[in-house]
């Protein structure tokens, strides 16, 4: 009988999910198997499971969740090479592919299991003093950000900068424009905690975005001048309409969080007049997660407050809960097999 191991499963067709007994994968050619240190909880975990979000191939899939996920190589495949059993690594989720990109724990078997077989060019190594509840959270909840603030949005410094929702990405955001330059730096959220929080990781000024006069506000902290570049995080409906008249010319949304419904752009002229740019970010590339290693490595950036607490994998559906609920608002949910 081959061994088995738990794995926290979704059946994408009935939106069912479950901590299954599974047996352990073997890697193929080009694949390592990792043993989970660590994997995060994502709200994009909460939307597969609620259905606001599916796959666009293989609806009917049954499978592991997880795109957060660092831990040690335990098996090498055929033909993999640089790599030895115990490296310690971070996993890239996201893979470039002829047809589109191909997400762990989408589009093949994620990390909320002991163990998940990955192709070798996801590996990302790190270093002996990075714990793994910090370096599974840089894909996505870290390098997610990263990726739109360097390349979507190319924010330079000085430019002022806003954060539409500073939950487990938009917090990131927050410390990732200090660390580019970007001022002033301003978090939007309703909830008073994650506007305090935002304040301690290096937001310049922090709003409500219900507040009668939240636009007076943000152009009173910015000189009378809009924004240069502006980031829902949020994935809340109606954000997208409050952030347009805000934008200085010239100015970018960046949308990275989604509500699965339309918004309007009620001004048209507005929008050629100043040239302002709507722009789509999705995840990262390579080259994101290695950069973030490597300025965590040398103390440019801090992750320790990042993580707010350790679940077990057989829990995955109370930190499901609590961050779909936002119950402690927690930054990141972390499962340890």
């Amino acid at each position: 009988m081959p061994a088995r191991m738990k794995a926290g499963q979704i059946n994408f067709s009935t939106k069912e999910f479950t901590i299954r007994d599974v047996p352990i994968p073997d890697p193929g050619p080009g694949q390592v198997r990792v043993k989970v240190g660590a994997a995060g909880v994502c709200l994009s975990d909460v939307h597969l499971i609620s259905g606001m979000i599916a796959p666009l191939r293989n609806a009917d899939a049954v499978r592991t969740l997880g795109h957060e996920v660092a831990g040690t190589i335990d098996a090498l495949g055929a033909t993999v090479e640089g790599w030895g059993e115990g490296d310690r690594v971070t996993l890239q989720a996201v893979i470039t592919r002829p047809w589109g990109v191909d997400t762990m724990g989408v589009d093949y078997d994620g990390g909320w299991a002991e163990y998940v077989v990955v192709p070798e060019q996801v590996l990302v190594a790190i270093p002996d003093n990075l714990p793994f509840d910090q370096a599974c959270i840089i894909p996505d909840a870290v390098s997610t950000p990263w990726a739109a603030i360097t390349h979507t949005a190319d924010v330079q410094p000085g430019e002022a900068s806003a954060v539409w929702g500073v939950g487990g990405l938009g917090v990131h955001a927050i410390q990732l424009l200090r660390l580019i330059g970007a001022a002033p730096i301003i978090a939007v959220d309703p909830l008073a905690s994650a506007r305090e929080n935002a304040m301690t990781r290096g937001a310049d000024a922090a709003l409500d975005p219900t507040a009668p006069d939240f636009a007076d506000r943000l152009r009173e902290i910015n000189n009378g001048r809009g924004l240069d570049a502006a980031f829902n995080f949020a994935g809340f409906q109606g954000i997208d309409e409050q952030i347009l008249p805000l934008l200085a010319p010239g100015g970018r949304l960046i949308i990275t969080g989604v509500s699965g419904k339309p918004f309007t752009v009620e001004n048209s002229v507005s929008l050629v007049a100043y040239q302002h740019k709507i722009l789509g970010h999705y995840g990262y590339v390579p080259r994101d997660v290695e950069q973030l290693v490597q300025l965590i490595d040398w103390d440019r950036l801090d992750l320790s407050r990042s993580v707010s607490e350790h679940l077990p994998l057989g829990q995955a559906a109370e930190a499901v809960r609590r961050l779909e609920e936002k119950d402690g608002n927690p930054i990141r949910l972390v499962l340890i097999p």
